[in-house]
């Protein structure tokens, strides 16, 4: 399932060419690093597909822009499945339904599933991927920056979900030669994925601060896009950046050293 080159053009001089969906959060904006940081050619499907927390489609917008003025191109689409993935119901895009706080491992975090959303997703960049493939005549991955910290909640997250639907987008369709995924973190964590990040970045001579301000993990942001601290999603993510070390440069409802002290009291409390 996972494709690896040692330097940046593919046997014959082809340029290296992916494809992958940009949230706007931590895990998908490391990965983009590193794959820009290996020297791939790299497009960027972002779905809005009714979620509360649509502000992370602001901050993968305000990334490829900070790439653009450094040097870095980046294709970027937003693809608009709101219409459908509206009617889903999830705490995530059901009005009337609050995010639930706590643990990922928690049984309340799993209100924060979205019925088939990893299908829906990879199905779509499945397609953009092949027409890539044909139009340049190249070889693309499919990049997704899952992470074993969703296994215990997100069944679509987990490497058996990925091996089927790759098996099934092969059979249904011609040239499915020319595409593969591609899941460097399957077996990560948040933490290995922001010491990855600090790697990938000092080699592309961006500012790491910058670039993950410009992210959005919270499930539950304010109206003026603040992190709760509090949402599953939040707690991994804090104690991700506390673990290499480092304070998140997003902003938080509650002061640093305050989400940081309730993460850790979560993590206790998951431990015993």
């Amino acid at each position: 399932m996972e494709v690896e080159f040692t330097d940046s053009q593919m046997d014959g001089g082809a340029l290296m060419r992916a494809v992958m969906a940009l949230s706007g959060g931590m895990d998908s904006t490391g990965l983009l690093m590193r794959l820009l940081a290996d020297g791939y050619q790299v497009s960027c499907l972002s779905y809005n597909y009714g979620q509360k927390h649509s502000i992370e489609i602001e901050r993968a917008t305000s990334n490829i822009a900070y790439l653009s003025d450094n040097g870095f191109e980046v294709e970027h689409r937003i693809a608009d499945l709101s219409s459908a993935m509206g009617i889903f119901h999830s705490a995530l895009t059901t009005d009337g339904f609050e995010v639930p706080e706590g643990h990922y491992e928690e049984e309340q975090m799993k209100q924060t599933v979205v019925p088939n959303r990893n299908a829906i997703f990879a199905s779509i960049l499945y397609g953009y991927a092949l027409s890539i493939a044909l139009r340049e005549e190249a070889e693309v991955v499919i990049a997704l920056g899952v992470h074993s910290g969703d296994h215990a909640i997100y069944p679509d997250c987990r490497s058996e979900f990925y091996e089927a639907i790759s098996h099934a987008f092969e059979v249904g369709n011609w040239d499915s030669e020319k595409v593969s995924f591609h899941l460097p973190y399957i077996d990560g964590d948040k933490e290995s994925i922001l010491r990855d990040a600090e790697d990938a970045l000092d080699t592309l001579n961006l500012d790491f601060d910058t670039i993950f301000a410009n992210t959005n993990t919270s499930y539950n942001p304010d109206v003026e896009g603040r992190s709760s601290g509090r949402s599953g999603a939040d707690v991994e993510r804090i104690l991700a950046f506390h673990a290499i070390g480092r304070k998140d440069p997003v902003a938080y409802v509650e002061s640093w050293d305050t989400v940081l002290a309730n993460a850790l009291q979560v993590e206790q409390e998951m431990r015993t």
